[in-house]
This record gives structure tokens, sequence and C-alpha cells, in this order.
């Protein structure tokens, strides 16, 4: 017997613990959502949880963008049924029962089946996730480095922040994983199913840790273009300041009121120092820009 609850509420949950024999703690624990990726056996009753992903389609990553959306599934597995609780819009399983509809002989298997099928449903959704982030990231990188475009570093940031909530749901499901394989409760006839469920959950733990590094790698090309843009404007600001010091230099000069000063008293005194002042400015100019300065 199969029992699918979507973010069943306390009320609910006694009901189910009663009719099935549940432990109390285990009840509970199907109520709140955000679990961690666990596998315990209380009883006669396995609880296997895993988290849920799914990437969200977007034109362009905003600051604001979500790239990933988790949630998480509880399967408790008994001698004669299972019940899923799912929490979130993630990860929905009716994809599982359609395949175990056409596999006969794997649900005949019973509910560990269940249990397999819904475990082998999630680690197909991470390497989606992971397909589809991996072209962001690509597309990212492109930009990053090319000639006349610079992302936003705060969209980075947002991919950094999805990325983290991603390999939350992916990489703690390792040792659960295992550790349900050395327990023995798995009948002995679906454990190469989840050998193989690991071997894919590695995959993606993975392709999850080279985003990480391919995100830094991004990172601080963009920190080091930022970096050399700043010094560009601070060389750019220091020549506009050299050549106003010389008019200002000049200018003050003859600003100051001394009782001896000949220039004051020639007749073309004035121009003449309007092309000083002018000659010197051309001057500096194309020296700051032959320099590489302007």
């Amino acid at each position: 017997m199969w029992l699918g609850l979507h973010e069943p509420d306390e009320a609910m949950m006694s009901v189910v613990a009663r009719v099935f024999g549940l432990h109390e703690l285990t009840a509970e624990q199907a109520v709140a959502a955000g679990h961690r990726p666990a596998a315990e056996t209380i009883g006669d009753v396995t609880r296997l949880v895993l988290r849920t992903a799914a990437y969200v389609e977007h034109e362009e990553l905003t600051d604001t963008s979500e790239v990933v959306d988790t949630g998480d599934v509880t399967v408790l597995v008994g001698t004669w049924f299972v019940i899923t609780i799912r929490h979130g819009a993630a990860g929905a399983l009716r994809p599982v029962r359609e395949e175990l509809e056409e596999r006969p002989a794997l649900l005949a298997e019973g509910p560990w089946a269940v249990a397999y099928a819904v475990s082998s449903r999630m680690v197909d959704l991470y390497l989606d996730v992971a397909g589809h982030v991996e072209h962001d990231l690509e597309a990212l990188e492109e930009v990053a480095f090319a000639a006349h475009q610079r992302p936003d570093i705060a969209h980075i940031y947002q991919l950094k922040r999805e990325m983290v909530e991603f390999k939350r749901a992916v990489l703690p499901l390792q040792e659960p994983l295992q550790r349900l394989l050395d327990s023995g409760v798995v009948p002995a006839t679906l454990q190469p199913y989840l050998v193989d469920v690991r071997g894919r959950l590695a995959r993606a733990v993975d392709r999850v840790a080279g985003f990480d590094d391919l995100l830094n790698s991004v990172l601080q090309a963009r920190l080091a273009q930022v970096s050399v843009d700043q010094n560009n404007d601070m060389r750019k600001i220091a020549s506009w300041a050299a050549i106003a010091a010389v008019q200002t230099a000049i200018a003050g000069i003859y600003g100051m009121n001394f009782e001896y000063m000949p220039e004051l008293r020639w007749k073309y005194g004035y121009f003449g120092v309007l092309l000083l002042m002018a000659v010197a400015a051309v001057i500096l100019h194309r020296r700051l820009k032959k320099v590489g300065w302007l």
C-alpha cells in the first residue's frame, strides 16, 4: 500500500500514525519541513528523507532570480506499506507512480520498490537541475570574459546563494544512502538498484562541486575587472586634476596682488597668460593620453 501526502498538518498525521502504527516522533518529524537528508529505522519503519530540487526557468539572471526551488520528501517504509510526505512544490511524485505502473515486476518487490523509485527520481532531478545550471554558468562565464560586457556582481552572488541551497540538497544525501545500504533493511534484490542511485548521486555531487569552483573563478575575474576599472578611473581623475592644477597655479600666481609684477603692465599680458594656460593644458593632455591615462 502506498499513501502519498502533501504538506499534512498535525491532525492528519495523528490519524495516519494511529492507522499505520507510526512512532509519535516519526509523525511529528513528518509534519515539519526543511529536514536534512537522513535515514533511520524506528521499530519496523524506516524513515528516509530526501531533498527535492527543480530548476526555475528565467529569461535572464538578476539579483533576485530564483534558480533552484527546493523542498523535501519523507519516505516511511513499513513491512506492508509505504508513506510519502512531500513539502514544497518541487519533486512531484506522479512520474514515479507512472513508472512503477509500467514496471510491474519492480512494483512487486513491495514498499522498498517505491522507496527506490522515489530516491531515483530525486537524483534524476538533481542531474536535470545540474544540466540547466551548467548552461547558466557557461553563459555567465562567456559574459565575464567578453571584451565589452561586464556581468553584475550581484547576479553572481545570487547564483552562488542558489548553488549553496542546491548543494545542501545534494551533498548530505550521500551518507544516509550509504547507511541505508549498509543497514541490511533493503531487500537483496533491490540493493543493486540503490547502488545505481548512489553512483548517479556521486556524479551529481561532482558536478555541484565543479559549479562552486567555476563560480569562484568568475567572481574573482569580475572583481579583478572592477579593480582595473577603478584604477583606470583614478588615472583619469588624476590626469584631469593635473591639467586643472597647472591652470590653477598660473591663475594663483597672477592673482597675488604684489606691487611689482611686470606682466600686469604688458599690453598683451592677459592674452599671453591665457595662451600659456591653453598650451600647458594641450601639452599635458597629449602627454597623458600618450601614456594611456586619458
